[in-house]
């Protein structure tokens, strides 16, 4: 555990000092912020000025372009604003710079990605949520789902690196698999019982709609439980670990 706060930590002031050496110049930080949106909306204006000639372009509508643009600049945007060095890494391993990096007591990837922050990243960011606004294809009501998805990505990451976390060299194909397979289980046993609990929720509904609102709001309940009892075993499971991980790094030391 020691390792991943270690880690954590620093990301986090990687992060910060990237950002704040972004910002430090505000003037040229807004000038490439506003110049990328414009840029964005510069290449929209093409596709804008095709479909208001052709309404539909094999199933594609303008709200679909819109979608797909935004979704497209916003996570290139997110990429080069906080890991902006992947732009720069074949560069770095070639002309040698990254011989620098492998002396640091850190993360050599990690530090690596984390070294540039382009700001020109932000413009493409907002202008990308501003496209996906404007389509009219989502509302408010869908930022639970929003949450739900940044949520499953982060969980899912932060679990798979805990199953490799102090893995030898030589167990990592095996702890790859053994990882693999408990996703592939605790997912299929999951929604079997998801499924099971929807399928016998509804008994009292008087419509299709009631049916349906019965059957999804106990499927939800059931997940919510399942989401409590994994913290509870995270919970009572992670002090028994430590001291493991204690008693290990005592042996090694003797």
């Amino acid at each position: 555990m020691t390792t991943h706060s270690n880690t954590l930590r620093f990301t986090r002031a990687l992060l910060a000092a990237n950002l704040k050496s972004t910002v430090m110049l505000r003037g040229a930080f807004v000038m490439q912020v506003a110049f990328m949106a414009l840029n964005n909306l510069t290449f929209f204006v093409f596709w804008w000025a095709l479909m208001r000639r052709v309404p539909m372009l094999r199933g594609w509508r303008l709200g679909d372009i819109q979608v797909l643009f935004g979704i497209v600049a916003a996570g290139f945007g997110l990429a080069v604003t906080f890991a902006g060095g992947v732009r720069h890494l074949g560069r770095f391993i070639d002309e040698g710079e990254l011989d620098t990096l492998l002396t640091q007591p850190r993360p050599v990837l990690l530090y690596a990605l984390g070294l540039r922050s382009q700001a020109s990243g932000v413009g493409d960011m907002l202008s990308g949520m501003a496209f996906i606004g404007w389509s009219g294809a989502f509302s408010w009501r869908a930022l639970p789902m929003v949450a739900f998805g940044i949520g499953q990505g982060l969980g899912l990451s932060s679990l798979t690196t805990a199953g490799m976390a102090g893995v030898g060299a030589d167990d990592a194909g095996v702890a790859g698999g053994l990882v693999n397979v408990a996703h592939h289980i605790g997912g299929a046993l999951g929604l079997g019982i998801l499924v099971t609990v929807f399928a016998a929720a509804g008994a009292g509904a008087h419509s299709a709609r009631e049916l349906l609102a019965q059957r999804v709001s106990a499927s939800l309940t059931g997940a919510a439980l399942m989401l409590a009892l994994a913290l509870l075993v995270t919970v009572v499971a992670r002090p028994h670990t430590a001291a493991a991980e204690a008693i290990c790094d005592r042996a090694a030391v003797v």
